[in-house]
């Protein structure tokens, strides 16, 4: 509903020629109670949905279902963004997610609800095994002992696992709104400018309604919306990711700046000067040749 009701009010809305044929949003749900309630609420908020300037077409069924409805509808040669909501459990076969990887200019994003990471357990090997593509790539996660650490390993397992689909660039995200209760985030894309678009989205909203993004791979960065970015010091999270990256190994400041904007979950090349220059202030880092800071300043352990 979000995503229509954006498109709907957008403030270029004039200018994106929706049309019924152009725009499709599919709405695919197994419960029957859910599907007539998500149908009384588009039409309480919408009206009628064969008037809308774009095509809302609701379904039965289930996410596994996606790519036989995409065939059905002709959807592949187009754009493709499809929106995996998985509370209650992963069933979308990793074959799905290869299809829309190789269809052009496509994107996925896969929710995980708290639940998921408790409740694992009880899904069949099977279907992890169609899910992760195969049983190996996912032991590892379901051996991992700290119960605070489960869900972080479960999510970069998943993340693998959009990789081994064909998405190039892979994010993973936790998001915690002001209730407190967190989602968890996958999003695949094969271009650099969807990951930059996604991004931009991303700060857009961050600070919305006490809404915060977090990279999973830190633990103690404090939970501060990236609105405060810019006003004070460079936040702890951002320092935690960079001075991780160059103790793995000396970087270019230009690199790191990519690697910001394609491994991490909200930070953008930009970001990497700012880091880099309280990182040496503090004594953590050095640079060669050391002065003013440009693409290829060499970053390194001190």
């Amino acid at each position: 509903m979000l995503v229509l009701n954006r498109l709907l009010t957008h403030t270029f809305v004039e200018r994106m020629m929706l049309s019924r044929r152009r725009v499709r949003l599919i709405f695919i749900e197994k419960d029957a109670a859910r599907f007539d309630h998500l149908r009384r609420v588009l039409t309480r908020r919408f009206g009628p949905l064969e008037d809308l300037p774009v095509h809302v077409d609701l379904r039965r069924g289930e996410a596994k279902d996606a790519a036989a409805v995409l065939t059905e509808v002709r959807a592949w040669g187009h754009p493709v963004l499809a929106i995996f909501d998985s509370w209650g459990n992963v069933n979308v076969p990793l074959t799905v997610m290869a299809q829309i990887a190789r269809n052009r200019s496509s994107e996925v994003i896969t929710t995980f609800g708290p639940n998921w990471f408790s409740r694992r357990a009880e899904e069949n090997p099977e279907a992890l095994d169609m899910v992760f593509g195969g049983r190996e790539y996912w032991q590892a996660a379901e051996r991992e002992g700290r119960p605070d650490e489960r869900w972080r390993a479960w999510l970069s397992t998943y993340r693998d696992a959009l990789g081994r689909a064909g998405f190039a660039h892979r994010l993973q995200f936790q998001v915690v709104p002001r209730t407190g209760q967190p989602l968890y985030l996958v999003y695949g894309t094969n271009h650099q400018a969807g990951v930059e678009a996604m991004k931009d989205a991303m700060w857009e909203v961050d600070g919305n309604d006490g809404m915060s993004f977090k990279d999973p791979r830190t633990r103690g960065a404090p939970m501060i919306g990236q609105m405060a970015l810019g006003v004070g010091p460079v936040q702890d999270e951002l320092l935690e990711l960079v001075n991780q990256r160059v103790q793995q190994a000396p970087v270019t400041l230009g690199d790191l700046g990519i690697w910001l904007l394609l491994e991490t979950a909200r930070w953008r090349k930009q970001d990497a000067k700012r880091a880099v220059r309280e990182l040496v202030d503090s004594g953590v880092v050095t640079i060669e040749p050391t002065g003013r800071l440009t693409a290829r300043t060499r970053v390194m352990p001190r």
